[in-house]
C-alpha cells in the first residue's frame, strides 16, 4: 500500500511560524512533524510515499533530499504551483498512487493511531473510503460526521471530527480528472460518497491533536516532551 502525506498548505493560522518554515516542518520533539509521519509510516511496513508541496516546497525537499531513503522510504513529489486544496492536491497526485486503496495522512495532525491497522484493512467493495474519526476537541465542538452503523453520516446524532487519516479508493476520485489543475477541497468529494453510503468511519480515542494554530502546537510540543520522558 502507498501512503500520501498532505503537506501543501500556507498555514494561515501558525503565522508567523509559518512565515519562512513549512508547516510540516515545524519541529516536534526535535524532529520535523512531517519525519515524524514518514517514521510511523515505515514502522508500519508503508514505504512508497508521496508528497504534494506548495509554500516554500523547497525546504521539504531539501530536508528529504536523499528521496526518503535514510528513513528506509521512498518518496514521490507532487509539486504545485498554487495550492490546489485537499481535493485538488490528491487528484493532481493519482498518477503517482496508482490504483490501489492508499492511506492519506493530514500533514498538520499528530496522533499515536497504529497506522498498520488501516494499511492492513481491505476495503470492502462496496466503501470507496474509510475514516478514522477522534472525539471533537474544544475548538471543533460542532464536529464534523455522525456513525450509523460504521458508515459516515451528516444525521443529527453522536458527531465524531476527522482525524485527517483515512484509507482512500483512487476511482472515488476519478469524476474530479477534468480539465487542468482544479482546487477544491476533500469535504467535495467525501459528501456525494457519504450520502450514497460508501464511507465507513470508525473512532479512535488514543492521542490526537490538530496542529492548526500557535497555541496548539505550543500545546502539542508540551504534551510530546513530558510523555517522552
Amino acid at each position: 500500500m502507498k501512503a500520501m502525506i498532505l503537506a501543501a498548505g500556507r498555514g494561515e493560522r501558525l503565522r508567523p511560524l509559518t512565515d519562512k518554515t513549512p508547516k510540516p516542518m515545524l519541529p516536534i520533539n526535535g524532529k520535523p512533524l512531517l519525519e515524524h509521519h514518514i517514521n510511523r509510516l515505515a514502522a508500519a511496513g508503508i514505504t512508497e510515499i508521496v508528497i504534494n508541496t506548495c509554500w516554500l516546497g523547497e525546504q521539504i525537499e531539501e530536508y528529504f533530499n536523499d528521496g526518503g531513503q535514510r528513513f528506509g522510504v521512498k518518496i514521490s513529489w507532487s509539486r504545485e504551483a498554487e495550492a490546489l486544496e485537499t481535493g485538488g492536491g490528491i487528484c493532481q497526485a493519482l498518477p503517482l498512487l496508482g490504483d490501489q486503496p492508499f492511506l492519506l495522512i493530514n500533514g498538520d495532525v499528530w496522533s499515536d493511531f497504529p497506522l498498520a491497522q488501516l494499511s492492513q484493512t481491505k476495503l470492502p467493495a462496496e466503501l470507496d473510503a474509510q475514516l478514522v474519526l477522534v472525539d471533537n476537541p474544544e475548538h471543533h465542538p460542532r464536529g464534523d460526521f455522525s456513525l450509523q452503523e460504521n458508515l459516515l453520516s451528516y444525521k443529527e446524532a453522536q458527531r465524531y471530527t476527522f482525524s485527517g487519516i483515512s484509507l482512500f479508493r483512487p476511482a472515488l476520485f476519478a469524476a474530479y480528472q477534468v480539465g487542468s489543475e482544479q482546487c477544491f477541497p476533500l469535504r467535495d468529494v467525501l459528501r456525494p460518497a457519504i450520502l450514497a453510503g460508501r464511507v465507513g468511519g470508525s473512532v479512535y480515542t488514543g492521542s490526537w491533536c490538530d496542529v492548526g494554530t500557535v497555541e496548539r502546537y505550543q500545546q502539542l510540543q508540551t504534551f510530546v516532551k513530558t510523555h517522552n520522558n
